[in-house]
This record gives structure tokens, C-alpha cells and sequence, in this order.
């Protein structure tokens, strides 16, 4: 149990606006996973196609409370794969984290592989 509280980290925040300002709480723990509800594919872009270019974006994501992503930060990537990943990751829909029986905000990390297709080079007969 001390390592699962190790583990994870709790954000409150206040919103400097107005001064019916409630507090929120934002999860981040890899022991909570968010579980994806609706998943879009990244269009691959054309000219990563055409350059032959493949690679993972790694995209910080902030989860609101209805599931829905509110925010995306990125962590990694190749500059022609990250603006398709996180057009895709933006019309993600989650099933929202719940907490003592409260949905919170959740922080979670996606990572989206592009890959090209293999080309199988088939070997023609000689005559």
C-alpha cells in the first residue's frame, strides 16, 4: 500500500478566476489506468509517407471529468507524425476515473506508433 501512494501523486489546483473558485484534483498514477472508449486513428500525414518516415509520439494527456481530453502536451515525436496524433487523440473519449465515487481529472500518457507497410520483395523465377 506505501508503494502504491508512492507511486502516485495527487495535483489540486485553484482557479485564479472568480471566487466561487472550487478546486479540482487531478490523478496521476500508473497504478490508475484510463481505459479509451473511442479510439481515431491518425490520418498518416503524406509527406511523412513520402519521406519514409515512421516513430512513436508520446503525448501527455489531461482527462477531464467526463472523459473527454482537455489537454495535450507533447513529449516525443517526429515533427511530421505530431500534429495527426494529436488531431486523433483529441476526439479520444474515455471512461472518466472515479474516485470515491467523484469523477476527477486524469493524467495519462498515449503513444501513438506510425508504421509504414512492409513491402514483401518476392523473388521472380529467372528463365
Amino acid at each position: 500500500m506505501i508503494i502504491a501512494v508512492l507511486l502516485c501523486s495527487v495535483v489540486v489546483s485553484l482557479s485564479a478566476f472568480g471566487q466561487n473558485a472550487k478546486p479540482s484534483v487531478r490523478i496521476s498514477c500508473p497504478l490508475l489506468q484510463s481505459h479509451p472508449l473511442k479510439i481515431v486513428r491518425p490520418i498518416y500525414p503524406g509527406l511523412a509517407r513520402q519521406a519514409h518516415i515512421e516513430g512513436r509520439v508520446s503525448l501527455s494527456c489531461i482527462i477531464r471529468t467526463d472523459g473527454t481530453v482537455d489537454k495535450i502536451e507533447v513529449k516525443s515525436g517526429h515533427p511530421l507524425l505530431i500534429q495527426a496524433a494529436t488531431e486523433a487523440v483529441y476526439k479520444w473519449k474515455f471512461k472518466p476515473t472515479v474516485l470515491n465515487g467523484k469523477a476527477v481529472e486524469m493524467e495519462t500518457v498515449v503513444n501513438i506508433d506510425f508504421q509504414l507497410p512492409k513491402r514483401h520483395s518476392e523473388a521472380k523465377p529467372s528463365a
